[in-house]
């Protein structure tokens, strides 16, 4: 009953005020969340310490604080995303080489567009239906409150996305047939399984990464594409497109991975504060035989992928 109120009577008629007035209310979160409410300071602070550790402290209390400048700009830009205009989002959010997808479509391959929770992904996920000829589908882990869920992911779909939960994924793939899709993963969350996640080095430290998006590559031969999302100014953002590989069987056990996952590390290192350094990203904990689970995991990968 209390999501209901606050989204009809509170966030749904914010969406439609102007972006310039959204942001003047964030602008006062903004200095709230650094002086009076430090929203998840020391998860930030360790995060920021850990990932950057030859910077001085200075320099990452600037990183921190700019984070926080940008993290409140996304809340505006979420809000906005509800009732956004699909001529303002072309304005807002460009695609700069579009021609990799169009591409791929001509060569009827269906494409994985991975990337992380850098800049603004909402955007993107409203939409890539009508900035690629591919059908955009996009899977996430289910919201907590199922009326938010329903909500959010029926904004998200208005021009056409089919959002997929992660537990139900393979099923909805399996649907497509001779549809040629666009199937956008953030792979930058914590996995639930550490056993399970593919461990290398990223930002400094040894980091579990999920492996969905290689597994996916190999599974359905899709081609798999890295998106780098670039603020060029509040409210406006370019994207620009590069192939990882357009044939997987090439790829051997975690190269596909690496790739995507350095990639999004180069991005972070060259603006950091553009970044979700809230999220509790490393929370899990290396495993003390990862030599052996790390062998154990490419046998059976060769045993499912390269056998034939």
């Amino acid at each position: 009953m209390i999501a209901r109120f606050l989204y009809y009577l509170f966030v749904l008629p914010l969406s439609y005020l102007p972006l310039s007035v959204l942001y003047l209310f964030t602008d006062l979160l903004f200095i709230l969340l650094i002086s009076v409410f430090p929203y998840r300071k020391k998860v930030v602070a360790e995060n920021l310490k850990r990932s950057f550790p030859h910077k001085s402290n200075s320099e990452l209390n600037v990183i921190q604080r700019k984070f926080y400048r940008h993290f409140c700009d996304l809340l505006a830009e979420g809000i906005k995303n509800l009732s956004i205009s699909e001529r303002e989002l072309k304005r807002r959010f460009v695609i700069k080489n579009p021609e990799l997808m169009e591409e791929l479509f001509s060569q009827k391959k269906s494409v994985i567009l991975v990337s992380g929770h850098f800049n603004n992904w909402e955007w993107l996920i409203t939409s890539q239906n009508f900035q690629f000829k591919h059908q955009a589908m996009g899977i996430g882990m289910p919201m907590t409150s199922k009326f938010w869920d329903k909500k959010i992911n029926e904004k998200r779909e208005r021009f056409g996305m089919k959002v997929i939960h992660s537990k139900n994924f393979k099923e909805e793939i399996e649907k497509i047939s001779d549809n040629h899709v666009a199937i956008l993963t953030l792979a930058d969350q914590s996995p639930g399984d550490s056993k399970k996640s593919y461990w290398m080095n990223f930002l400094n430290q040894k980091t579990a990464v999920l492996f969905g998006t290689e597994q996916m590559a190999h599974q359905y031969n899709f081609a798999v594409v890295f998106f780098a999302t670039r603020k060029v100014k509040r409210g406006h953002y370019e994207m620009s497109l590069q192939l990882i590989t357009d044939n997987p069987k090439e790829m051997s056990w975690g190269q596909i991975t690496e790739k995507h996952v350095k990639l999004l590390e180069k991005e972070i290192e060259q603006s950091p504060q553009y970044w979700i350094w809230s999220h509790k990203r490393w929370k899990r904990e290396v495993p003390s035989n990862i030599e052996d689970l790390k062998k154990e995991q490419h046998a059976k990968f060769n045993q499912r992928f390269k056998s034939a």
